[in-house]
């Protein structure tokens, strides 16, 4: 599975285009696109819906790959890490009945 970085950087190479051509187009740095690219620096969501407008994709593939990179990196170096990701899909589940 890639990380956002891998799948931005992939989307943006296969259009042919530069990192300072999706930069301006974005209004950001360049220094700043290639942190995203390279996961030294994660998006904000609005910046993730933005990408996906801009090379016209599934924004929930972006999305999902955003919130996974975001949990992943919170758990990483938790030996519960894989006992903790179950517990919080069951409670996902039980916040989502509690609305309806």
């Amino acid at each position: 599975m890639n990380t956002l970085g891998q799948i931005l950087r992939e989307h943006r190479e296969s259009k042919g285009l530069l990192l300072r051509q999706v930069a301006a187009a974005m209004e950001m740095d360049t220094a700043l696109l290639s942190k995203f690219e390279r996961d030294e620096r994660k998006p904000n969501k609005e910046q993730v819906l933005t990408f996906a407008k801009y090379y016209n994709v599934n924004a929930d593939e972006l999305l999902l790959a955003w919130l996974s990179d975001k949990i992943a990196g919170e758990v990483q170096n938790e030996d519960l890490a894989k006992e903790a990701l179950k517990a919080a899909e069951k409670k996902v589940e039980l916040f989502k009945r509690k609305k309806k």
